[in-house]
């Protein structure tokens, strides 16, 4: 569910992704000779992914509950996974309590994965309060609007890039997924590396 990108927006930063382009070049078609075959390919294999993309603006819990069982239903399987890009856009039942409102929303998205049984990854804003502190990494109580989040996640990851803040960090390129958080196994920071220009993360390693 992107509640902030577009269904065409989203396809061409998962090209991407997948075949090592820019995606600034993928939408004005400016590509070498040899990259036509390498976009030919990406397109085939997205094309074969079991992937659902719904960018219907304000969605609530009700409905993506309701489009996550008609899928379902439609092609006899159950879903590997459900993400929502990203939570404060979600619409809930109370507007003139966002506090209260957000709480409702998770309650029902965890009501949702065990219903369907089918893991969610919801993302966030985070507070501005981060930006005050010396130590720009976030924690937990920087989710925006947190406390149900807090309370109702079983896993919470964030992402640190020194880079961001400090142009000249000997660790260019490095993201820091930092496990703030989670019901089943221990916290910690993994490190990868990030290329910008694909928007995507790969092993250090590799």
């Amino acid at each position: 569910f992107s509640l902030e990108m577009s269904k065409e927006q989203l396809t061409y930063r998962l090209l991407s992704m997948e075949v090592g382009i820019e995606s600034g070049r993928l939408r004005t078609g400016r590509l070498q000779q040899e990259e036509w075959p390498l976009l030919g390919q990406g397109i085939n294999s997205l094309g074969q992914l079991p992937l659902f993309l719904d960018d219907k603006p304000n969605a609530g819990v009700l409905e993506m509950r309701s489009l996550c069982r008609r899928l379902m239903a439609e092609t006899g399987k159950e879903l590997g996974l459900i993400v929502i890009d990203y939570l404060q856009l979600m619409e809930g039942s109370t507007p003139d309590n966002r506090v209260q409102e957000l709480s409702r929303i998770t309650r029902g998205l965890k009501s949702m994965a065990r219903e369907l049984n089918v893991p969610v990854m919801a993302l966030s804003q985070l507070s501005r309060g981060v930006e005050s502190r010396t130590n720009k990494r976030p924690m937990l109580s920087d989710l925006r609007e947190s406390g149900s989040i807090e309370q109702d996640a079983d896993l919470v990851l964030m992402i640190y890039r020194d880079e961001y803040y400090n142009p000249e960090t000997p660790d260019r390129g490095i993201t820091e997924v930092i496990v703030t958080k989670h019901r089943n196994g221990p916290v910690g920071t993994v490190k990868l590396l990030f290329e910008p220009q694909f928007t995507r993360f790969r092993n250090l390693a590799a």
